[in-house]
């Protein structure tokens, strides 16, 4: 998500840090979050011929979008909302998408639906989850109000929300008659969710680095995508997670991805019992036992933690690899050491920049989560 004044400011700083693409990407849709008709389509002009259409995000809940006014914090104002999407449908040479959340009352977010849907734009996702469930308060995504929404427009919807395996795409479709599923956070900790196969880490890992090596792409990101992919391995080999930390050069985070990928393979053949794609495990919740070298979703738990996957997860492969490890290894990894480190690289200037906006504009935000 792209924040659209920023975007399409004559100073090209941040639009050539944020927006590197090429063909072998397409189709790519290119989504902003915006609060000014006119400066959105500025910002989408400036991205035709390089993607296939633009998503306005209506969804983002944070609080930073609600500083910025724009996201799910426009969801009381129709006027404007509609005005955003029509000025794109009207005066772009590529279509307009949306991506919005529901409200607590079905016959609103119906109605809300069909209003976006009257702006213009072609495609819909819908978020199921309330502006309100965020971080510990995720909950589940209503996926009956999604139904509801494919059922009263006419064009595509695409469903958002509760996807955590493979299996649960075409379940998600079959309760919502919806024609495609969008995942967000599972999708980070797993790239290969829409494969259908279990995949190791490393694999991803070793993938991601090639896409880099094509795609020049800031060391941060690198390193925010590699604490996702290794989220249960980290806390294990805490050695390896100070070496993240203070990659500097391709030639280190590939450094980092061979060193951990010799670790993994090690610890999946020290187990006792074989890991058996074919047969997974449950535990009492009926969340997969995955091994931690397995990619796998990021799960919030509103029971007790010390129940929780990656409670266990961290035990598991302490007791397989005999190390012990600090209990603030098991601290999440979003807002541990390593992102105050990314701070302080060239993305801060850039984040000062949104920061000392934020009474008019926003910060560029992450996509919601699942």
């Amino acid at each position: 998500m792209f924040h659209a004044k920023m975007f399409s400011d004559e100073a090209p700083k941040y639009r050539d840090e944020q927006w590197q693409t090429n063909e072998e990407e397409r189709p790519v849709i290119v989504q902003f979050c915006a609060n000014d008709p006119d400066i959105l389509l500025k910002a989408a002009q400036l991205v035709v011929g390089k993607a296939d259409a633009v998503d306005l995000n209506l969804g983002c809940p944070q609080h930073i979008a609600k500083r910025g006014h724009y996201g799910s914090f426009l969801m009381e104002e129709w006027a404007l909302v509609s005005k955003l999407i029509r000025k794109l449908h009207e005066n772009l040479e590529i279509p307009v998408t949306a991506k919005i959340r529901v409200f607590p009352e079905l016959d609103k977010t119906i109605a809300y639906a069909k209003m976006v849907e009257a702006a213009g734009a072609q495609i819909i996702t819908v978020h199921g989850r309330l502006r309100e469930q965020k971080g510990h308060k995720t909950g589940l995504a209503d996926w009956e109000k999604i139904k509801a929404v494919k059922e009263a427009v006419n064009v595509p919807v695409f469903a958002n929300g509760n996807i955590l395996y493979f299996e649960d795409i075409q379940r998600c479709m079959d309760a919502t008659n919806t024609d495609g599923v969008m995942s967000a956070e599972t999708n980070l900790y797993n790239p290969a969710l829409f494969s259908g196969k279990i995949l190791p880490t490393w694999q991803m890992a070793e993938e991601y680095m090639e896409i880099c090596d094509q795609v020049p792409t800031k060391y941060s990101y690198m390193r925010a995508h590699m604490f996702k992919l290794f989220r249960y391995s980290l806390p294990v080999h805490t050695d390896l997670r100070e070496q993240l930390v203070n990659t500097r050069t391709m030639e280190e985070f590939w450094q980092f991805v061979r060193d951990m990928k010799q670790r993994l393979i090690a610890d999946a053949e020290k187990g006792e019992e074989k890991f058996d794609p074919e047969n997974i495990e449950v535990d009492e919740f009926g969340y997969r036992r995955y091994p931690h070298w397995i990619c796998q979703p990021a799960l919030r738990f509103e029971h007790d933690k010390e129940t929780s996957q990656s409670k266990r997860l961290l035990n598991e492969a302490q007791a397989a690899t005999k190390t012990p490890a600090a209990e603030a290894a098991f601290e999440p990894l979003e807002q541990a050491k390593p992102d105050v480190e990314v701070k302080g690289e060239a993305e801060a200037s850039a984040e000062t920049d949104i920061e000392a906006d934020a009474g008019n504009d926003a910060k560029r935000q992450k996509v919601s989560t699942d």
